[in-house]
């Protein structure tokens, strides 16, 4: 997610893993409320690894 704290945080693993620490990390860290949406925002970010 754009980040106003300028987050550098990288992620790798599953799909599954991925959301559920990157959905974790955006509530415990920058506030967001945990909801269907935001899952689907994380997932529509994640990249795969070169």
């Amino acid at each position: 997610m754009p980040s106003e704290k300028n987050c550098s945080l990288t992620i790798a693993g599953t799909e599954e893993e991925v959301t559920k620490v990157a959905v974790r990390h955006a509530i415990e860290d920058h506030g967001h409320q945990d909801s269907p949406e935001l899952q689907e925002q994380v997932r529509s970010m994640l990249k795969d690894e070169a």
